[in-house]
């Protein structure tokens, strides 16, 4: 029987040749991959520096201008301008993925002019705290509250340069506390940030059986009160301040659980006894960045036609027929749409209401200044909290 070709005394199969060879192209051609990588590395340091070094002279101009060193109008603009140059070229990174990066990289720049300080309803490990990082990156110097009273008093008094409070969720609407003490704050609103509502029942063990007792925020447990009603009934429900407070009892009692999302079981060594549990899959809630800054700057110069901007007002009117259709009427007149519209007890008087409205565009632009300058004439109490760019 004739040998097999490349096969002889002491000799190696063909088969096993050609593996060796696709290996010894696969090792050479993962050194020449790797080499590329790390000069793409190399490059990225010496751009991001160069970027830096800019950035760092910017602050010394800001500083001698008084102006702030967070503008988010500007941060917008720059997110706005990478997503697009990320689509020009192709990918293969998503979009979400190049602006999450490039929201680092300012982070780390505003950090190089002066860190901020930025409180938010704590403590660690709440989806306040996630509307934070996502909005500033983690270049900032946080500091967790106990409520939203406290969040504002810190930004009000000067004790942090910013607040990052809730103020409406896509399933059970505003948050009170938060549209209350809008009302009289000197702060305006300067940015918001949407978030998805994504919760779990957590513990310090995944056993179900073991649950005694559930901590959450009332407004947490709403958004899942069809899977706790099945799947939990009975069992004890207390309210917590926030869902960081929920997470961090529910790691100290081992008979208890807590309705939070997976930062708060990060931050507490919890495990997760169920997943998803929020009764709407789509759930968000909606976050603004206060601060002492004017809510209304002037428009920064080519961001009118990049950036959709939204504009959040306080409204009231007179207690008689036809009062609140004349307060919407310059809205519809000028040609402004509006998001939002949602009463609260005024608490001045009984049965006088305050009313939120959110409109799209800025405060300075001319259909949105012609409406607002009616809305001063006809309205019992005017308040504009501020225009800011309208969050993803």
């Amino acid at each position: 029987m004739a040998a097999n070709v490349g096969d002889d005394a002491g000799g190696v199969p063909a088969g096993a040749a050609r593996d060796d060879a696709a290996d010894e192209w696969r090792t050479q051609r993962l050194q020449e991959l790797r080499d590329a990588i790390d000069e793409a590395d190399a490059r990225l340091v010496e751009l991001l520096n160069e970027r830096m070094r800019h950035v760092v002279e910017v602050g010394r101009l800001k500083n001698g201008t008084g102006a702030p060193i967070y503008q988010p109008d500007r941060e917008a603009q720059v997110l706005q301008r990478v997503a697009r140059a990320n689509r020009a070229h192709g990918g293969p990174l998503p979009d979400a993925a190049v602006t999450a990066i490039f929201r680092e990289v300012m982070s780390a720049g505003r950090a190089l002019q002066r860190p901020l300080r930025v409180a938010y309803l704590g403590p660690e490990g709440t989806f306040c705290e996630l509307a934070m990082i996502k909005q500033f990156g983690s270049g900032v110097q946080a500091h967790p509250c106990g409520s939203i009273d406290e969040a504002f008093h810190a930004a009000e008094s000067g004790e942090t340069d910013y607040a990052v409070v809730p103020v409406e969720n896509s399933t059970e609407g505003g948050v009170s506390r938060s549209l209350d003490l809008l009302v009289n704050t000197p702060l305006s609103i300067i940015a918001e940030v949407s978030v998805p509502v994504q919760l779990h029942l957590l513990a310090r063990t995944a056993e179900i059986g073991a649950v005694r007792r559930i901590y959450g925020i009332p407004i947490a447990m709403a958004q899942c009160l069809v899977w706790l009603d099945r799947h939990v009934p009975g069992i004890e429900r207390i309210p917590v301040a926030s869902n960081g407070e929920a997470a961090r009892r529910a790691a100290e009692d081992p008979g208890a659980a807590a309705v939070a999302g997976e930062q708060a079981a990060a931050r507490y060594g919890l495990q997760t006894v169920a997943a998803f549990i929020q009764d709407e899959a789509g759930n968000r809630t909606r976050f603004v960045v206060l601060g002492r800054q004017a809510g209304s700057l002037p428009l920064p110069v080519g961001t009118a036609d990049e950036i959709p901007y939204k504009t959040s007002l306080i409204l009231s009117v007179a207690n008689r027929a036809g009062a609140v259709h004349e307060m919407l009427s310059p809205l519809a007149r000028h040609g402004v749409s509006m998001t939002r519209l949602e009463s609260r007890p005024a608490r001045t008087s009984a049965w006088e209401y305050l009313f939120f409205v959110d409109i799209e565009g800025h405060a300075n632009q001319a259909p949105v200044a012609a409406a607002l300058d009616d809305l001063r004439r006809t309205c019992a109490f005017f308040r504009c909290l501020g225009s800011y760019p309208r969050a993803e």
